[in-house]
């Protein structure tokens, strides 16, 4: 049983070592043709880093002949499956782009969306692989809107959507923080016209109203009243928005602050008009 088990390990071994010596052999001396073959056979047994491989040695040679189309959409898989969401993007975009009428188009639509949404990165650092994953999925869903993978492209647009708006309202929340008011209310005003509908809505004009009342209360007597009387407007809008916001009581202390101070500021200013 021993002798057995270790003749099959040595023939196995043997067995790797000539599939990989017959894999180096093709990829540096094959024809063209070999390596076409060994390269949908690599892809299609999941060996996708060395179909690339394969695959990069013949895109030239191949470029105007008919496995092209194959040849193109197979490479970009192989990267898509391999995690290389750049390459796999880019490939993609290219297929879709030269073989519109490939009965593949529809996959290397969606696919090129879903490499440019894997390529994205946190809401915090820059958002171009976002913004492109964006347009890549209103084309797809746009052209394809009965597509069984229309709600899945769906899902991933709505989630890269409601990550840009995060990130437009983290950096208006960040000058509420850092105590740039007026820069603030205006970050918070522009993403309220962007944003429609965003759910961090109620958010935004909570921070935007205590931005002008900061903004107000702590003002230069030459600029008081008339910053104390935004603030004061900043407050009715919300009210008015959001009557019955989990934020009332705090904001509802805040208004009565800002209307006395606002009254008391008015009668200074005339007890000095007086004299």
């Amino acid at each position: 049983m021993r002798k057995m088990k270790k003749l099959t390990f040595v023939l196995a071994i043997f067995f790797l070592l000539g599939s990989c010596g017959e894999y180096q052999n093709v990829l540096n001396k094959g024809k063209n043709a070999e390596r076409y073959q060994l390269a949908v056979k690599m892809y299609e047994e999941g060996e996708y880093k060395k179909a690339i491989s394969l695959f990069e040695k013949i895109m030239g040679p191949y470029a105007n002949k008919p496995q092209m189309e194959r040849i193109q959409f197979m490479i970009s898989d192989s990267y898509f499956q391999t995690e290389n969401y750049s390459m796999a993007s880019y490939y993609f975009t290219k297929f879709i782009t030269n073989y519109p009428e490939s009965s593949k188009v529809q996959e290397g639509a969606y696919l090129s969306a879903k490499s440019y949404y894997l390529a994205a990165p946190v809401y915090s650092r820059d958002q171009e692989d976002t913004y492109q994953a964006l347009t890549a999925y209103q084309g797809f869903i746009d052209k394809y809107p009965n597509s069984d993978l229309i709600e899945e492209a769906n899902k991933d647009y709505a989630e890269l959507n409601r990550k840009l708006q995060f990130k437009d309202f983290e950096v208006a929340r960040l000058y509420y923080h850092t105590e740039k008011y007026a820069a603030s209310i205006q970050a918070f005003e522009t993403f309220n016209e962007d944003h429609l509908g965003s759910e961090f809505k109620e958010d935004s004009f909570y921070y935007s109203f205590k931005s002008a009342y900061e903004l107000g209360m702590n003002s230069v007597l030459a600029k008081k009243q008339e910053r104390l009387s935004e603030a004061i407007l900043s407050y009715n809008k919300f009210k008015k928005t959001y009557p019955d916001s989990d934020y009332s009581k705090e904001v509802d202390g805040m208004g009565l602050k800002l209307q006395e101070e606002l009254n008391e500021l008015r009668e200074s200013l005339s007890t000095i008009s007086q004299k």
